[in-house]
């Protein structure tokens, strides 16, 4: 129920909310095509029956419906930025709940180290699946410890509505700070695992699209620079280190020279 949301007043103070009509009129969802003007073809997902399965490096595997997964926990809008690769970012409010949660719900084994994620695979709703060209279904990962991170918010609706068809729904990943394409859509698995995964896009062009795919306005992409990025609606800006968010993850990367 969108009706009894909390706003997290740590992650509501953005004023500048791209409008509805704009973000949910221009998105990446490669599954319904490579345009960005899929939010059409996107409404052919059907989300009903939409299930998860935990599995991997767990205490005990389980799969659980949508509907019971969102009950477990107290949903929370934040109003977050995000950041594509592509150098073009919005602002969205999302409603949703912590990523940490659902690790742990999953009670992972001392030996997990990454989370790989997946969305589904429907080549009869989703024509771009067709592509053979395309290692599918789409695959994400991260560290248990970036999935950990207070920041990282696991997505079922936006602008207080249930989740939108073209932003991923039922159920996405939101890393505002990193490029949008770690935020995976339309999540049917989540796997602990001690290996790190290959995500989709490091699988087609690791040089482009690495495991460490951090907001950073210093590393640029091998076909383009990242210090500025075009707000969707709006003119340009300076693209911040980690997204405007280092004071709560650069911790993550202290370890790790230029993310």
């Amino acid at each position: 129920n969108m009706a009894n949301i909390v706003r997290n007043q740590r992650f509501n103070s953005l004023t500048e909310v791209t409008p509805e009509n704009l973000s949910s009129r221009y998105n990446n969802f490669f599954e319904f095509g490579s345009t960005k003007s899929i939010w059409k073809e996107a409404q052919k997902l059907n989300t009903e029956g939409w299930t998860i399965n935990v599995s991997g490096l767990v205490e005990k595997p389980f799969t659980v419906d949508i509907d019971s997964l969102i009950s477990k926990f107290s949903l929370e809008e934040r109003i977050y930025r995000h950041r594509c690769v592509e150098a073009w970012s919005m602002v969205i409010p999302w409603t949703g709940f912590q990523l940490s949660k659902l690790v742990n719900l999953s009670r992972p084994l001392s030996s997990a180290k990454f989370i790989e994620f997946k969305t589904f695979y429907n080549p009869k709703e989703a024509s771009e699946q067709k592509a053979r060209w395309y290692p599918w279904p789409y695959v994400e990962g991260l560290t248990l410890e970036e999935a950990q991170n207070e920041l990282s918010f696991l997505v079922v609706g936006a602008y207080g509505k249930t989740l939108h068809k073209q932003f991923g729904a039922p159920i996405r990943l939101h890393l505002p700070w990193k490029y949008g394409f770690k935020s995976i859509k339309s999540i049917v698995s989540i796997r602990f695992t001690s290996e790190r995964p290959v995500s989709f896009w490091e699988y087609l062009a690791s040089n482009e699209y690495g495991f460490w795919a951090n907001v950073n306005p210093n590393v640029p992409h091998p076909r383009w620079s990242q210090k500025t990025e075009r707000v969707l609606g709006g003119s340009s800006r300076a693209t911040e280190i980690y997204n405007g968010y280092g004071p709560e993850v650069s911790y993550l990367y202290s370890k790790h020279q230029n993310l």
